[in-house]
């Protein structure tokens, strides 16, 4: 565990949410993707405490020791990013910067739409900022999966992944991680479970490493495991289900753009780059204060897990910057 790091809950938004705290400073919150945790963060909170900031790291709502709420609609992007303002106004009503990797950087991208006085700096990490489509997702789900599963329509079946997953956590989340990291890449290039045969499951198209990386020691694959066996898939799968009620809820976001200073990071080998390119060509249109597009060679999906170092510092002089320029805006 991280020297210093301190366990906190808080009630936010209808939930207990658990969250981890370190350092003194201005507000940093760091909002974790799927299948992660906190901890995905390790390396970020202890760069960004040392630096001067008050680093708090949440268990997003349905992983780990926060909350998971029975019905699926409690995990549409509305309530997501409400845990997040009201997870701030818990530590002190003070605006925050706002950093979000993978499904963290799509309700971070959310919140600081709808919150723009709760944050007003913004990182995103290998998802860039989406904005809304003209046609709902499910139309789009039918279309590109005549022949072949896509991973997010095939999580929409109540149960079926669930139970796939929770065979073997420990398989499952070695399997996940190693697949879409840029060693699983350049292992089997054509192994891929975002898209795969419709005769075989999702736990079929995982590749498993002979040796763990270096980036995934047994020590953090033990605590992944053990987050899951503590609270199952269930409520992060149920981010998914809400993929199409997202649509629904979020007309009045029709070509809007985030006006906060941005930092987008992604590995050069994460497939949400192939999936989203589109909105990665177009973020500095959709974003226009976006101050750097990192994209960091021979990375894959688990970015600040995979290149900690590079991660932190690309975070800590985009922090730097704004600040200076804060303060001669002063």
């Amino acid at each position: 565990m991280i020297e210093g790091l301190q366990q906190r809950f808080a009630h936010v938004n209808g939930i207990r949410m658990h969250y981890v705290e370190k350092g003194e400073g201005p507000l940093v919150l760091l909002c974790h993707g799927w299948p992660e945790s906190w901890y995905s963060w390790r390396w970020q909170i202890d760069a960004l405490a040392s630096a001067g900031y008050r680093v708090v790291a949440p268990d997003q709502r349905g992983y780990g020791q926060t909350e998971a709420p029975e019905a699926v609609e409690a995990y549409d992007i509305l309530h997501l990013a409400g845990d997040l303002v009201g997870l701030v106004n818990a530590l002190g009503d003070e605006p925050a910067v706002l950093i979000g990797h993978d499904w963290g950087a799509a309700v971070a991208a959310h919140a600081a739409l709808l919150r723009p006085d709760r944050f007003h700096t913004l990182g995103l990490l290998s998802v860039p900022y989406m904005p809304r489509r003209a046609r709902r997702p499910a139309l789009h789900f039918q279309q590109i999966t005549q022949e072949r599963h896509f991973y997010q329509e095939y999580f929409q079946q109540p149960g079926r992944i669930e139970r796939e997953l929770e065979e073997d956590i420990g398989r499952a989340l070695l399997g996940i991680l190693y697949t879409a990291s840029g060693d699983g890449v350049r292992a089997a290039p054509s192994v891929n479970f975002a898209s795969f045969d419709k005769t075989t499951r999702l736990v079929d198209n995982l590749t498993l490493p002979d040796d763990l990386p270096s980036w995934l020691p047994e020590t953090a694959l033990k605590f992944f495991v053990a987050e899951f066996e503590r609270s199952g898939f269930r409520g992060p799968i149920n981010w998914y289900r809400n993929i199409d009620r997202n649509w629904e809820l979020t007309g009045f976001l029709d070509g809007a753009r985030i006006s906060q200073p941005t930092l987008f990071i992604a590995g050069e080998l994460d497939g949400v780059l192939k999936m989203a390119a589109k909105d990665f060509e177009q973020l500095e249109l959709n974003v226009p204060r976006l101050r750097k597009k990192l994209v960091i060679p021979g990375a894959g999906h688990w970015i600040q897990q995979e290149r900690p170092a590079q991660v932190s510092e690309a975070i800590l002089e985009f922090l730097a910057a704004e600040r200076a320029g804060q303060s001669h805006a002063d």
